[in-house]
This record gives structure tokens, sequence and C-alpha cells, in this order.
């Protein structure tokens, strides 16, 4: 073959597999955005309904301030559908307020929801010394004024582009919340293995079955804890040290945290005897 010809080819070949391989990376995020949208905000929304029609307020307030926290990131994926294939500045805003929710939201409610199972299973005494109501719309308006924060400082840092801050940000987040989640189950898990005090005949068969379902629960919380931060920690050091994205990690994360955020909706769920599940 004529070298003239290999080298007239060769760059618009090049455009064209990197432009096929940016329509099939746009395509990936909007799909797994829609997805997120369609799925997650009824999900989230049914969540919201149970825990408001079945009077549990007070025992799971926690759970309802995440699950309003999760409906909104469920909108926010719909604008970043949106912002993928229309280009508008206003969108972007929009998008980027959110992002605090995404970053700041979900982990601090879980952390929250992680923290009280620690306190009712380890110390139980100090658990019930705390007001359950009082205290648990404190922490969550504690909570939310700290979101709102978050949402401010993501537009800030999009305004001014600084992106490396915001890697920076969201890591050193992910890293604080992960360690206090996963020592808080790791704490729940260790006291469930223990055994009590000796009961007999049928209550301890009952009392050893239900150690064992909130074991399995437990331990279910623990595996999303690690599947929702270890990829987007790894994410987020390799994009600070190597100063590049990689697009395959950051679909491969995206996706871990769609997923990761069912798990506490439909753990819920069957809690609440809406949900059919063989493993527990």
């Amino acid at each position: 073959m004529d070298n003239s010809t290999v080298n007239s080819t060769t760059p618009e070949a090049s455009t064209n597999s990197t432009t096929h391989t940016l329509e099939m990376e746009k395509g990936l995020q909007f799909c797994l955005n829609i997805i997120n949208f369609l799925f997650g905000l009824p999900t989230h929304s049914y969540v919201i309904w149970l825990i408001v029609t079945r009077s549990g307020i007070a025992q799971a307030f926690f759970i309802l301030s995440l699950s309003i926290c999760e409906s909104c990131v469920c909108l926010n994926c719909l604008f970043i559908a949106l912002s993928i294939w229309i280009s508008s500045l206003d969108i972007l805003y929009i998008v980027n307020f959110l992002t605090g929710l995404s970053i700041t939201g979900r982990p601090l409610f879980q952390c929250l929801i992680c923290v009280e199972r620690y306190l009712a299973v380890v110390h139980p005494v100090i658990f019930l010394k705390c007001k359950p109501l009082r205290y648990r719309v404190m922490c969550s308006t504690v909570a939310s004024i700290i979101c709102l924060g978050s949402c401010l400082l993501c537009m800030h840092l999009f305004v001014f582009h600084t992106s490396n801050a915001l890697t920076w940000f969201y890591s050193m987040q992910f890293i604080f919340f992960f360690s206090i989640q996963l020592f808080c189950c790791l704490a729940v898990l260790r006291a469930l293995k223990q055994s009590g005090p000796g009961e007999r005949g049928r209550e301890r068969e009952e009392k050893i079955h239900m150690k064992r379902k909130a074991f399995y629960f437990i331990l279910i919380t623990t595996v999303n804890v690690v599947i929702i931060y270890v990829p987007l920690i790894i994410y987020g050091f390799f994009t600070i040290l190597t100063q590049q994205e990689s697009k395959g990690l950051l679909f491969t994360c995206s996706l871990c945290y769609m997923l990761a955020g069912f798990v506490q909706p439909l753990l819920y769920m069957h809690h609440a005897g809406k949900l059919f599940c063989l493993f527990l």
C-alpha cells in the first residue's frame, strides 16, 4: 500500500473513531442517568409515602430524610441527561448545584443512620437517653444546612472552573464518611456475633433468629457502603495524581453509585413487609 494513501486516510479514520467513542460515552451516560431517574424517583417516593402513612416518622426519620435527598438526586439525573445533549448554561447551574446533594447529602444521611444503629446496638443506654424525634430533627436540620453549603460550594467551584478542587472536596468527604460508616457497621456486626445472656427454649430461638436477621441486614449495608465509596475514592485519587479523567472508571463509579442507591429503600420496603426477599 502506498504511504501517501495511508497518511491521508489515517487522520480522518482517527477523527471518526474519536467522534464515535465520544458519542457512545454520551449515550451510556444518558441511559444511566435516565434509568436512575425513571426507577429511582418512584422507588424513593414510595418509601417516603410508606414512612408518612405508616405513622413511623420518629423511628425512620433519618431514612425519610435520606429518601427526600435521594429523590432530589434522581431529579438531578434528569438534568444531567438533558445537559448531555442540550447546551444550556442554566441546566449546568442546576446540575452543579444539586451535585452537592450527591456528594454530601447521601453519605451524610447514611452516616447518621449508621451511627444511630451503632448506638442502638453497642451503646443502648446512651441511645435510650436521647429524645427520639427531637434529636433526629436536630441532626437532620444540621445535615440539611451542611448539604446546602455543599451545593453552594459546588456551584462556586463550577463558576470559577476549579474542577481539581471539587475532586479534592468530594474525595476527602467520601474518605471521612466511609471511615465512620465502616467503623459503625463492623462494630455492630461484631456485637451481633457475640452471644448474649442465656435464654431458654423458644425465647432463645426467637432472639437468635432476630440477631441473625439483623446481622445479614447490617452485612448488606456494609457491602453497600464499600460499593458506593471505594470506586469513587479510587477515581478521585487517580484523577488528582494523573491529572486526567478515565471515562471507563468514571462510568463504573457512576454505575456502582446508582445501583447502591437502591439498596436502602429496598431494605426498608422489605422491613415494612412490602418486598419479598428470599435471602432475608
